[in-house]
């Protein structure tokens, strides 16, 4: 038995609850696989070799009832999640079953586990770093190929093994700064200034690196909020039944259809967007009703991702369509997309006349919306409605993904912005020629924000935040 630092025994359901066809209780600790033998009709487990399956009976010791036929998996410490010894025990999946298979282990002396309380014993026996055992949980929530892969990479330790690097470095100069401190009296220099200027340059940009991926990180972690909208009767319900290919939106002649939001999800190349279909915006709403759908329109526009701006391309102009698009984000960085609807009621010619007079009337470089011509109805061009829509989102960044650090978690991102602060404030001092005692307090900083994404300094408070997040059983 490997020591650990735990003394007691947890057990949980692995998988969702529920009726199923199987269930897997797992425990996790010193006693796990006593506890497994008090109650499994096979000889000889404790003394089974780890990573093998062994089939029997669960019996209750107090009256030998039988309880299920079951498949229990060994791992032994360390050579398991946790680093301790774990069984897994594969049974029917009845919500009776599981419930007298879970008393019968707690009679015998496991506890229930708390929430992330199998990672979090990953995590303090050494098995996980924070960042690795944080990507447990995206791992688990993965709901798209990028998300999926992003969290795989992170759980494999790609970002990780990046930190430990940068701080790595970094402590070989904190640590001259520190012997400074301690020959302060002898007015001597360890550590090289332009050396530690050179590293911080470089430090500084990976950081800063790191820092821009966040915006792309929570979009493939979370999705992105594309909201439709644009006159009423522009087709904006029928655009997004198209999108999803079933028939989400009423769609009908008459204007003013829709009141309120009705919002879906659709995965596209992996990622994960959120349309959002929304009334009409006109001057003058037919009534009340659609007087709160259009101003709470204009609510959910400032708190998109991404505008895709619906015209019907047979009745709009140009300059009229770039003078709505601007009334609609003024004072928002938003990114829009025009799109012009009913492309099957205009004429080649025509289309092809809008679509030079609107690239002539684009307000500035800095401020270029594209443009998408669609048939939403007869579900023409919607290929290059998805093209242009991941443009939008992506640019060239996503071409690596597999292989990039990439921030998805919000506590990664205030630390790292910590850090930067930090080290942004030891190279000022460098450049005014501050003192060592300077220099080297905003290193510690700068090295305990590096090292809080890791959990090479982390609290209690900061554990149990994290961990309380993860399901029962993870």
């Amino acid at each position: 038995m490997v020591p650990t630092l735990f003394s007691d025994t947890i057990v949980a359901l692995s998988t969702p609850p529920g009726a199923g066809a199987l269930a897997v209780i797992r425990l996790s600790g010193p006693a796990a696989m006593g506890i497994t033998a008090a109650v499994f009709s096979k000889r000889g487990l404790p003394e089974a070799a780890g990573h093998t399956l062994h089939y029997g009976t669960l019996r209750d010791p107090q009256d030998g009832a039988i309880l299920d036929e079951v498949v229990v998996a060994l791992y032994r410490a360390p050579r398991s999640f946790t680093r301790e010894d774990v069984v897994e025990i594969n049974c029917h999946g009845s919500d009776y079953v599981v419930r007298q298979v879970l008393a019968l282990l707690l009679r015998q002396g496991a506890r229930l586990a708390e929430a992330g309380e199998f990672t979090k014993r990953a995590f303090l026996n050494g098995a996980l770093d924070l960042a690795q055992a944080e990507a447990v949980a995206d791992l688990i929530a993965a709901d798209s190929a990028l998300s999926h892969r992003v969290a795989l990479n992170q759980l494999r330790g790609g970002f990780s093994q990046e930190l430990r690097d940068l701080r790595g470095r970094l402590v070989k100069f904190a640590a001259l700064l520190e012997l400074e401190l301690d020959f302060g009296e002898e007015d001597v220099e360890f550590a090289d200034r332009p050396g530690l200027a050179r590293l911080l340059a470089e430090v500084r940009g990976v950081v800063a690196g790191l820092l821009r991926s966040f915006e792309l990180g929570n979009v493939i972690k979370n999705g992105i909020t594309a909201v439709i909208a644009g006159r009423p009767n522009a087709g904006k319900s029928t655009l997004l039944n198209a999108l999803l290919r079933e028939e989400r939106a009423i769609v009908s002649a008459i204007p003013g259809t829709t009141r309120d939001f009705i919002e879906d999800e659709v995965s596209m190349e992996g990622l994960r967007f959120r349309f959002v279909d929304t009334a009409g915006l006109r001057d003058n709403p037919a009534d009340e009703v659609e007087a709160i759908g259009v101003r709470r329109t204009r609510q959910r526009v400032r708190q998109a991702a991404l505008l895709l701006y619906l015209f019907d391309l047979s009745e709009m102009s140009p300059a009229t369509v770039h003078a709505e698009i601007q009334e609609l984000t003024a004072g928002l960085a938003l990114p829009v997309l025009a799109v012009g609807n009913k492309a099957d009621l205009t004429p080649a010619a025509s289309q092809e006349a809008f679509i030079a007079d609107f690239q002539a009337h684009q307000p500035g470089s800095a401020t270029q919306v594209p443009l998408v011509l669609i048939a939403a109805e007869q579900q023409r061009g919607l290929d290059s409605l998805q093209t242009a829509l991941l443009s939008q989102v992506r640019g060239s960044t996503l071409e690596n993904t597999a292989a990039a650090s990439i921030v998805t978690n919000v506590r990664h991102a205030r630390a790292l912005e910590t850090a930067a602060a930090h080290l942004a404030a030891v190279q000022a001092g460098l450049d005014a020629g501050s003192g060592t005692e300077l220099l080297a307090a905003d290193l510690r900083h700068a090295l305990a924000a590096l090292g809080e994404i890791t959990g090479e300094i982390s609290s209690e408070d900061l554990l149990t935040s994290i961990f309380t997040e993860f399901c029962i059983g993870k």
